[in-house]
């Protein structure tokens, strides 16, 4: 297995390196992605394929009196994500679980916003797991996916041959996708090769 085959399901020491350096190398587009989601100050979110767990500290800091969850089926992302935010799970505002985003444990209508970023990508059944995503939240509430390979550039194409599984998708691909899961009021933002999302329930 390729070293960036990590960014797909970290394993190991090499996934292991792989979530510190996605910490730091998303967070640009993290913090660019995140100035398009409101929350209120006790929202409850969920962050889908949480990956080193960057995102989940920014979340608990944009809802001080909310509950973040994550959830990532790789088991050196959530040993990663759980020591990055150890003092929220010990105030019992973060819990972070191991799974798929095909078939969460949670409940129906539960959260406020569900976010996903830099995940997309390799989720399996796109269709599947946007139901699931608009299954766990509730009415009104906003999914917003954040991508930095928005499928305009040619350099994209290199990262599909090196990482097996990947699919860069298109804003009109990922809108078809939303729409046909249920999901209205999409709003495609860009930014260089970056490609945001947001979507209502």
């Amino acid at each position: 297995m390729s070293f960036f085959e990590n960014t797909r399901k970290p394993v190991g020491f090499g996934g292991k390196l792989m979530v510190a350096m996605m910490n730091l190398g998303h967070s640009p587009v993290a913090r660019w992605g995140l100035h398009f989601l409101e929350l209120t100050p006790d929202a409850k979110v969920l962050d889908c394929g949480c990956g080193g767990g960057a995102n989940i500290k920014r979340l608990l800091k944009k809802c001080p009196e909310g509950i973040v969850k994550g959830i990532d089926y790789s088991s050196v992302s959530v040993e990663k994500s759980k020591k990055v935010n150890e003092a929220a799970i010990a105030e019992g505002r973060c819990a972070i679980l191991q799974g798929s985003v095909a078939d969460m444990i949670f409940a129906d209508d539960w959260f406020d916003a569900v976010t996903a970023f830099e995940t997309v990508y390799f989720w399996p059944d796109l269709p599947r797991c946007f139901r699931e995503v608009y299954r766990v939240l509730k009415v009104g509430g906003t999914f917003l996916i954040c991508n930095e390979s928005s499928g305009d550039t040619d350099k994209d194409e290199k990262w599909t041959e090196i990482i097996g599984g990947m699919t860069i998708y298109k804003d009109a691909e990922l809108k078809a996708y939303l729409e046909q899961a249920g999901f209205h009021e999409v709003q495609i933002h860009k930014k260089k090769s970056w490609l945001c999302v947001t979507a209502r329930k």
